[in-house]
């Protein structure tokens, strides 16, 4: 069995009172059993995701010919309570550049601004924006040093360069990823099943903003953490621009448009109750 020896926390600055009952009890009365584990370290940080509070969202981006779009739902929750409906998950990184949140909150929004304050700087030290690889290898490598600390980030940097429309995958644990479609978040796996069935190259910029209006809206429909209003970006060679942002209430009916039941129907219904 271990035991903990609090011997050295004795203060060393003098203490009023009898100091000699003070060391007596720090170093025989509070010791304490650890668990019995092999890896303890290891087990500290499965306890930390055991009581790790989930995380709900949905956000998605792809590149089209037309430049890159980006949608993200607006719900934030706190385990299975819904904190927020009017979150903004699509952070304006640079008048060029956007990022989307999905993880914590906090941690999401102060990394997202920081790399704004960090490619401003670029800007103003090289006479030029930097590139969309830049700023996604720039955060990667900023999440990585603060790696096993407790950071809860997945986001996507998209953006328009000199070399074109850009679009990377970034997390916590310093991944990054470069990529055509992406879709981060709990309601992810519904997006991917509506942007890989009406996903092409080709599409106009009305068409790209309608699929990723639609995966967002089926993603909220069947994840119970996302939700609120379904917001779409475009980002073109001439910068980013909000496109709509519609709440998801109202899209489900103008997917799904309630019919007026006929008479003869109302009628059957009545009698065969």
């Amino acid at each position: 069995m271990m035991k903990i020896d609090f011997s050295g926390l004795a203060a060393s600055a003098p203490l009023c009172g009898n100091t000699d009952e003070l060391n007596n009890e720090i170093s025989t009365g509070q010791k304490f059993e650890l668990p019995i584990a092999d890896d303890f370290d290891g087990f500290q940080r499965e306890a930390v995701q055991m009581v790790k509070p989930a995380k709900g969202t949905t956000t998605l981006a792809f590149i089209f010919k037309e430049g890159v779009m980006v949608a993200a739902d607006s719900r934030a929750s706190m385990g299975g309570y819904i904190s927020s409906q009017s979150v903004k998950k699509i952070i304006e990184i640079n008048p060029y550049m956007l990022g989307t949140m999905a993880g914590g909150a906090a941690d999401c929004q102060f990394w997202h601004r920081n790399l704004g304050i960090k490619c401003r700087l670029h800007e103003l030290a090289n006479k030029r924006r930097i590139s969309v690889t830049g700023a996604s290898k720039l955060l990667a490598n900023i999440l990585y040093s603060y790696r096993g600390m407790g950071l809860s980030v997945g986001t996507m940097i998209a953006g328009w360069d000199e070399t074109g429309p850009g679009l990377y995958y970034v997390d916590s644990e310093g991944g990054r990823l470069k990529g055509t479609r992406f879709s981060v978040g709990s309601g992810s796996p519904y997006a991917y099943g509506v942007l890989d069935s009406g996903y092409r190259f080709d599409m106009s910029v009305e068409e790209g903003a309608e699929l990723a209006r639609r995966a967002i809206y089926h993603a909220t429909f069947r994840d119970g953490a996302s939700g609120g209003v379904a917001s779409v970006y475009h980002v073109g060679p001439n910068g980013w621009k909000k496109l709509s942002g519609d709440d998801v209430g109202e899209l489900h009916y103008m997917y799904y448009p309630v019919e007026p039941a006929s008479v003869e129907q109302e009628m059957t219904e009545v009698s065969g109750s």
